[in-house]
């Protein structure tokens, strides 16, 4: 709570802040340093990838340079080249020693401490453009001098220069710009001339300075600009008020829910003379917040016309005031703006008649009558009688009065002419806000009393989380996950209860039974288990509060349209996907274009038959694994078929997420019930997990084992077991990764393990399983070995244990990528590894690309004609 004294008459003592006002940090870090930042990164790559890979443009750039600079007058050159050269140094000397006459000192060191930075950058791309650069991008940023040598890459006096000037905010400064790009130009005109740098040498000292500027400054923080209460009254004056005290507004901090980040700080502020007044205080690191979320979801989502994530305060302050007028003159219940004004250049008030209540969030669940509730939807209907939507229906933005009248607040991030999409939308976020208080069958009963029935049957394709706000979907995954834990903790109890029954049931009994009746008593005992875990299951399972919605609504509407639009654009896990899937491409090129035609013309054919064959084999060895953790009866030759057809859906999605969607959908198809199926996939899974690490570390200690008289293991194999130690360490020392890890691992073991418990009892399962797990992991060693045979000509082969090693590395590498089946990382992984252990590159590049081609590539259309069979069949 903050507390301001009034404004005093003139003969009085000058007004005075209390201090109980939260102190203001004196730096901030502002966003859109932050994006400069990310912007001259992006920049850098790119004038590296031109100058890498358009090697003909850039140097036929520099010779037209060359040529039109060549007729410059000499006398011009050497009179700009010495202006520039003082100039350069004298610039901002006078502009630090005008800073400190206005005690501005913090400033000067801001960027002294940019011009260092960029200085060390300038060194370390010097270094790596001399040393480590493709022959591309030295040509690009240097030129031979007369004398021998070339010219430096980046320049290392300017890059600082351009540093602190833009650190101290010259650029902001309209003189001081102006004298800045000038000495800038005829700096690099005269060096353009003298031929002792190239266009993309200024270019790439221009980024990096720019650059290294906003990173330093986003690092340690820009001055506060935020306007303090003493701004805020002084404003209130300007516009004709006389006020006494202002009160900072409970529960309104300033990081306030990212899906309105610019709602600002509010005030409550008294007057000499009438009522209060609600004030709001926009500013610019306020408006900014939650930037790039905004940004991500325009990005993301589709067909949805939202507001402009950048605008000026000016843009806002006039929206909010549109939307305000607007609201009312609909004949809704909002604040009412009684006036406006700028606080300096960095801020903007808007003054509301003061309502008073609390918002619908701080209501007791027995205060929501069904009356609020449609008083509510009636706002809202006035809303969309004149086609304006809200876009934040949340119960932080409805407000309840003293009377009971329901207040609709937060209208900034409104929009005026909605479309019907953005309008259901509305209707979709208040009925999941008000369920979510007073249960769907109310909210969806007073909604359609007020809007009818068709208006909410329309918005049922909006209803998912995507539509609704931030905190909805956090408040959504939060009952999600309460849910979750009630139903585990039922099918358990359920469990106990009935392994203590059967167990009193025995008890009573007391009967001396032979072997074979004490086995079948075994088996009925476990049916009997199975169906109370299902029961008890099907009892607990609930309903998430959106298919509750969904179920009302259809009671009253029967044909209403579920199916849910899509309104994403693009996903973030897609996103990841292109990026990594065009630095694959690149490699793969770039691998195949590295292997001569005569390499794969020599291949050994018999070898490579043996790699097809170990290929196919490979799909029997993934059927008997997955087959020896079901104890349920399910086809063997239909399971290949399964199996087969996970190559083509590998290729599509991620492989551990494809596989285990297309094995978890087979085995419901097979008659297996849903929870089991994924318990079943889930302990092939983690078996298979388990059997990988070890395999990885046993063929790692014969690896190393292999050029030692002695059988002690490599220092590679302890120096990673070492490593993973360390990281076992390090999340169960920090509280909320040993947190996360152990949530994980108890929703896995609550439905895993009992499955594999079930597979323990049965021996020959078991053994299908680990058999299949083994020649699984056998077929494609094998079939990686095969590979470099066919091309190892000369005994250019090495070790089966070595060729298990780089498997099991590049196959984990593969899991763990973005890309489907992946491509990329594990032809990566599995050519670097073969180089390490000792196989030539030229043998190892054509290996490699021969074992994906017959693992990944090729199955492709057996894959989809499997797939189209078990679909047409419905077994998948």
């Amino acid at each position: 709570m903050v507390v301001m004294a009034h404004d005093s008459p003139p003969e009085r003592a000058p007004e005075r802040v209390s201090g109980d006002e939260p102190l203001l940090a004196a730096r901030v870090h502002r966003p859109s340093d932050l994006m400069r930042l990310l912007i001259g990164i992006l920049a850098i790559a790119l004038v590296l990838a031109i100058a890498a890979f358009a090697h003909g443009t850039t140097s036929g750039l520099e010779q037209d340079i060359n040529k039109g600079a060549g007729g410059a007058p000499d006398v011009f050159v050497k009179i700009a080249g010495l202006v520039s050269s003082i100039a350069v140094l004298l610039v901002p000397v006078a502009f630090a020693i005008e800073r400190l006459v206005k005690r501005d000192g913090l400033r000067i060191a801001d960027g002294v401490l940019a011009a260092v930075l960029a200085h060390g950058v300038t060194l370390a791309t010097d270094l790596w453009v001399a040393q480590a650069a493709p022959g591309t991008i030295q040509d690009a940023l240097t030129q031979p001098q007369s004398g021998g040598g070339l010219t430096d890459p980046v320049h290392n006096y300017l890059a600082p220069v351009i540093a602190y000037m833009t650190a101290v905010g010259m650029a902001r400064r309209p003189r001081w710009r102006v004298v800045l790009w000038v000495v800038l130009l005829l700096d690099a005109f005269t060096m353009l001339v003298a031929g002792y740098t190239t266009a993309f040498s200024i270019i790439l000292t221009v980024l990096i300075g720019w650059t290294v500027a906003y990173g330093t400054l986003y690092a340690v923080g820009s001055p506060n600009v935020r306007p303090t209460g003493q701004t805020l009254l002084a404003g209130l004056r300007r516009v004709g008020f006389r006020p006494v005290t202002a009160l900072r507004a409970e529960g309104v901090p300033d990081s306030a829910d990212k899906d309105s980040g610019d709602r600002g700080r509010r005030y409550i502020v008294t007057l000499e003379d009438g009522p209060p007044l609600d004030v709001t205080v926009v500013d610019r690191e306020q408006q900014a917040h939650g930037f790039f979320y905004r940004a991500w979801r325009r990005l993301t989502l589709r067909t949805i016309t939202t507001r402009r994530s950048i605008v000026s305060l000016r843009q806002a302050l006039e929206q909010e005031a549109l939307l305000a007028y607007a609201a009312i003159a609909a004949g809704a219940n909002a604040p009412k703006l009684i006036a406006t004004s700028e606080l300096g250049p960095d801020a903007v008030m808007l003054v509301y008649e003061h309502l008073g209540g609390r918002t619908l969030d701080s209501l007791d669940d027995e205060e929501i009558t069904d009356d609020l509730v449609r008083s509510a939807w009636r706002q809202v209907k006035a809303l969309q009688s004149r086609r304006i939507a809200h876009r934040r229906l949340a119960g932080d933005a409805i407000l309840v009065d003293r009377s009971g009248k329901v207040i609709l607040t937060d209208l900034r991030g409104g929009e005026i002419a909605a479309g019907d999409l953005v309008l259901r939308m509305d209707i979709a976020q208040l009925l999941t806000t008000l369920g979510l208080r007073v249960g769907a069958q109310r909210a969806v009963a007073a909604a359609v009393e007020v809007l009818g029935p068709d208006a909410i049957a329309a918005c049922l394709p909006l209803l998912q989380p995507i539509a609704l706000s931030r905190s909805t979907r956090a408040e959504l995954r939060r009952l999600a996950r309460e849910r979750s834990k009630r139903e585990r903790e039922a099918v358990l109890a359920a469990s106990e209860a009935a392994k203590q029954a059967r167990a009193e049931a025995r008890a009573q009994a007391n009967l001396e039974t032979d072997r074979k009746a004490a086995r079948a008593e075994k088996q009925a005992d476990k049916k009997a288990e199975k169906r109370a875990l299902d029961s008890a299951l099907d009892e607990a399972r609930e309903e998430d509060l959106l298919a509750q919605i969904r179920q009302q609504v259809l009671l009253i509407r029967p044909q209403a349209p579920v199916e849910p639009v899509r309104l994403e654009r693009i996903k973030p896990r897609t996103l990841v996907s292109l990026i990594a899937g065009a630095v694959a491409a690149y490699f793969l090129l770039s691998q195949i274009a590295r292997t001569p035609l005569s390499t794969i013309s020599q291949a050994d054919w018999a070898w490579v038959a043996a790699a097809v064959v170990f290929s196919a084999l490979s799909y029997v060895a993934a059927a008997m694994a997955l087959l020896g953790f079901v104890p349920e009866r399910v086809g063997f030759w239909r399971t290949v078929a399964a199996q087969v057809a996970g190559s083509f859906v590998k290729i599509v999605a991620p492989a551990a997420v494809g596989g285990v969607a297309l094995n978890t959908r087979f085995l419901q198809r097979a008659g297996v019930r849903p929870g089991l199926a994924v318990a079943s996939v889930g302990a092939s899974q983690l078996f298979g997990l388990g059997a990988h690490i070890l395999l990885l570390l046993a063929f790692g200690y014969l690896t190393g084992t292999e050029k030692s008289p002695s059988f002690t293991p490599s220092r590679t194999v302890i120096g990673g077991l070492l490593t993973v130690a360390v990281l076992v360490l390090v999340v169960t020392a920090i509280p909320f990764m040993r947190k996360f890890v152990s949530t994980r691992l108890r929703s896995l073991f609550a439905g895993v393990v009992p499955r594999m418990l079930d597979v323990l009892q049965r021996p020959m399962k078991l053994a299908t399983g680990i058999g299949g797990m083994l020649l699984l992991t056998g077929a494609f060693v094998f079939c990686l070995d095969a590979s470099i045979r066919a091309f190892g000509h000369g005994g250019a082969t090495i070790s089966y244990a070595s060729v298990a090693v780089v498997f099991l590395a590049g196959n984990a590498i593969g899991s763990a990528a973005p890309t489907p089946g992946g491509v990329g990382a594990v032809e990566g992984a599995l050519t670097f590894g073969l180089v390490a252990v000792g196989l030539p590159f030229e043998v190892a590049t054509p290996a490699v690309l021969l074992y994906r081609l017959l693992t990944l590539w090729l199955p492709v259309l057996p894959g989809w004609l499997c797939f189209n069979w078990l679909t047409k069949r419905e077994l998948l």
